[in-house]
C-alpha cells in the first residue's frame, strides 16, 4: 500500500485557504448544532469506539470509512480539511499512517481543540507499526483516553460517560475479548504465516508466532516489492508446511500475495482473512474484529486437526 507523500498532503493543506477550512465565518472548532462534542476521526474503526463511547452526547465525523479506501494514501477533501478544521476533537493513528490528517490540523491550529494521536499515546514513533488498532492493549488504552478526554470537555455529563465505557467494555468488547481468550489459551505458540504487518499485533497479543520474513510484510504494507529471498523464504515457509495458518489481508492482494493464496490451498494450510479498514463499511469496531477472530479460531481449530 503506497503511502501518501508529505508533499501531497501539504498541498491540499496550502491549496484550501483558511476561510474555506473554517468555512461561513466559523472561527474555529465548535460543537454541533444541537450542542453535542464535534469529534473527528480519520479513520472509522477509531471512530466507531469514539460513537460508542460517546453516545448521544457526540457527533461523530468518519473520514476513511470505504472499504475500498487505503487509509495510507487516502487524498483528503476540501471537506475533511473543514471537518478537522471545526472538530473539538480529532482522532488520527499517527505513526506516518495518516500523515495527510496531521498535516490538515496543523494547518488549521486551534488551542480549544484535543487531538489523540495513537502513535504518540502509546510512545511510538516512524518506523513502528502503526496497526495498533489490532492490538487490545492498545485499543483499550485509547478507550481510556477517549473516555477522560470526553469527561474533561464536557464534565457535566461525566456520569454519562462513564457508564457508556462501562457498557461499551462491558458488554460491547464482551465477544472479542473471549475470542482472543479462547485462542489465545487453545492455540498460542502457534506458527502462522501473514501478507503484511497489519496481523503482527494481533499475532502477538494472541501468542501466535508469526514466521513470515518482517522484511516481506512490511513490504506489502508499505506498497513497495519484496526482496528475492523474502519471497523465496515464504514460499518455503508454505511449500514446506512450516506454518499452521496463512493469513492475509484480502484488500491487499498483491502478485506476491495471490501467488502465495494459492500456494497455502495446493498445500492444504487454513487461510484466514483480515482487512486494514472495518468491512462491511459502518461495521462496528467490535463486530468486524469479532467475525475476522472467529474466522481465525476456526481455521486455527482445521490447522490442529490435520
Amino acid at each position: 500500500m503506497l503511502r501518501l507523500s508529505l508533499a501531497i498532503a501539504v498541498a491540499v493543506a496550502v491549496a484550501v485557504p483558511a476561510a474555506a477550512l473554517l468555512g461561513c465565518g466559523q472561527a474555529g472548532p465548535a460543537a454541533a448544532g444541537d450542542g453535542r462534542l464535534n469529534v473527528v476521526a480519520a479513520e472509522g474503526f477509531w471512530g466507531s469506539i469514539a460513537r460508542q463511547l460517546g453516545g448521544d452526547r457526540v457527533a461523530v465525523t468518519n473520514i476513511v470509512v470505504s472499504p475500498a479506501a487505503d487509509p495510507h494514501d487516502y487524498e483528503p477533501t476540501a471537506g475533511d480539511a473543514r471537518a478537522l478544521a471545526r472538530s473539538q476533537m480529532a482522532i488520527v493513528t499517527g505513526i506516518g499512517y495518516d500523515q495527510w490528517a496531521t498535516n490538515l490540523l496543523e494547518a488549521s491550529p486551534s488551542s480549544e481543540r484535543t487531538v489523540l494521536d495513537v502513535g504518540d499515546l502509546l510512545g511510538l514513533e516512524s518506523g513502528d507499526n502503526p496497526h495498533q488498532w489490532y492490538s487490545p492493549s492498545s485499543v483499550q488504552r485509547v478507550i481510556d483516553r477517549i473516555a477522560a478526554d470526553y469527561q474533561r470537555a464536557d464534565p457535566r455529563h461525566a456520569d454519562y460517560f462513564a457508564a457508556r465505557r462501562r457498557r461499551f467494555e462491558t458488554v460491547g468488547l464482551a465477544r472479542y475479548r473471549r475470542l482472543i481468550a479462547a485462542i489465545r489459551s487453545r492455540y498460542a505458540g502457534t506458527p502462522i504465516g501473514a501478507s503484511e504487518s497489519v496481523v503482527e499485533p494481533l499475532a502477538r497479543a494472541l501468542g501466535l508466532r508469526l514466521l513470515t520474513p518482517r522484511g516481506f510484510v512490511d513490504a506489502v504494507a508499505e506498497g513497495s516489492e519484496p526482496t528475492p529471498s523474502d519471497k523465496a523464504a515464504a514460499d518455503r515457509q508454505i511449500v514446506n508446511r512450516r506454518i499452521a495458518v496463512w493469513i492475509y489481508n484480502s484488500q491487499n492482494a498483491t502478485p506476491d500475495v495471490q501467488r502465495l493464496n494459492d500456494a497455502a490451498k495446493t498445500a492444504g494450510i487454513p487461510i484466514a482473512t483480515v482487512t486494514e479498514t472495518p468491512t462491511p463499511e459502518g461495521a462496528s469496531f467490535q463486530s468486524w474484529m469479532a467475525r475476522q477472530l472467529g474466522e481465525l479460531r476456526a481455521a486455527l481449530a482445521k490447522a490442529s486437526q490435520r
